[in-house]
């Protein structure tokens, strides 16, 4: 298989890579998924707001077509188109308004709720001949036409199928009373356009899949682009050193003055830290004056060397003081004769000897893991 250079965009977009694009304008959309919502909305609103729109269209009729020699006396045709706007336009307006507000909300759901003002500021390219050709004989352009061919045999198929049916009884529709041929005009359209969105459906269940792949193949990235982009998400490794840093020196502040009165130090060797002290003037048993871990730990060893405190790495020992006592307090009872060995180790060491290093039992009791939780034995 050949080797995949820093160049070639072969890597599927990343999550942040869509999120930008979408910042940008460049959103998931599909023109025939908003086409089914608005004819699916506009067939509903014909279904729930139909009568209300028969009775505005009678009235407008009625009045048209009522002659008397008032009317013929003071003809004024601009009342008369004013009262068919009255009666026309609310229930007209309302269909629309519901079939607008249904399309701009699937497109606004298919494009993680974004909506770009400068997508339509203008733009030169967009009545640039040269741009207009290489859009109608490139590749997009190809599968555009594939498309309108594809809903003009489709939907005039499902229309011709439509018409043979009705076509008899809408040819003599004008033998019938206004009322009755305003709700078969009615009841026509609502079902040609029910019998159309199965049409449409089958266009946008194909054409929403094809914006996927389109877009996820515009969005596609090279090796290098993805490693800007983990560099830019996690931070260069000098951004990183300076944060860990700064977490130490708040590590530091909270425990430097607790360990001013420290003997040693257990730690784990990294993850944990314990530092302690043994006075038999203040208590009988060892005291834990501070622990830490991760970041805290870290600052807490490098304390102790600018204290030349004795660190003593005995990680089962570290943990279970640690998860077993707080700060100021005195070790558990179990583990007396496992400090005092240090507590003695430490004092020879203070004296300018070199005793061996003491070899420590943790009761299996107190084995703890990384996570606080006692260790089974076998």
């Amino acid at each position: 298989m050949a080797e995949e250079t820093p160049g070639e965009k072969t890597f599927e977009p990343t999550h942040k890579r869509r999120a930008d694009a979408a910042k940008d304008g460049d959103a998931l959309r599909s023109r025939e998924v908003a086409t089914v919502a608005a004819v699916g909305t506009g067939g509903l609103a014909l279904l729930g707001l139909g009568p209300w729109l028969n009775d505005s269209i009678g009235q407008v009729a009625r009045a048209g077509f009522s002659f008397d020699r008032a009317a013929l006396d003071s003809f004024a045709p601009g009342a008369v188109l004013g009262d068919a706007a009255l009666a026309l336009l609310p229930p007209v307006m309302a269909i629309g308004l519901v079939v607008a507000i249904i399309t701009i909300a699937s497109q606004l759901l298919l494009g993680e709720g974004r909506f770009n003002p400068g997508n339509a500021a203008f733009k030169g390219s967009r009545i640039n001949p040269l741009s207009g050709l290489k859009r109608v004989f490139g590749v997009q352009g190809l599968i555009e036409l594939g498309k309108g061919l594809l809903k003009l045999g489709l939907l005039g198929g499902i229309a011709w199928w439509w018409a043979a049916g009705r076509l008899p009884g809408l040819l003599v529709l004008g033998r019938s009373p206004l009322e009755t041929q305003i709700n078969i005009a009615v009841e026509a359209i609502s079902s040609l356009v029910g019998v159309l969105i199965i049409g449409l459906l089958i266009i946008a269940g194909i054409d929403y899949p094809l914006q996927i792949f389109q877009r996820n193949k515009r969005l596609k990235m090279s090796l290098q682009e993805i490693k800007d982009e983990n560099k830019q998400s996690e931070g260069s490794p000098e951004m990183k050193s300076a944060r860990r840093q700064r977490q130490r020196d708040l590590a530091r502040g909270g425990v430097a003055k607790a360990m001013k009165d420290a003997q040693f130090v257990i730690v784990n060797p990294m993850h944990f830290a314990v530092a302690l002290t043994y006075d038999p003037a203040l208590a009988p048993a060892p005291v834990v004056l501070a622990k830490g871990r991760g970041e805290t730990a870290l600052a807490m060893r490098e304390i102790a060397g600018e204290q030349s405190l004795p660190l003593l790495e005995y990680p089962q020992l570290a943990r279970a003081v640690y998860f077993t006592t707080r700060p100021n307090q005195m070790v558990r009872e179990e583990l007396y004769v496992a400090i005092a060995a240090l507590v003695a180790f430490v004092m020879a060491l203070k004296r300018g000897q070199h005793p061996r290093r003491p070899v420590i039992d943790v009761p299996p009791e107190l084995h703890f893991d990384g996570d606080g939780k006692v260790a089974r034995t076998a």
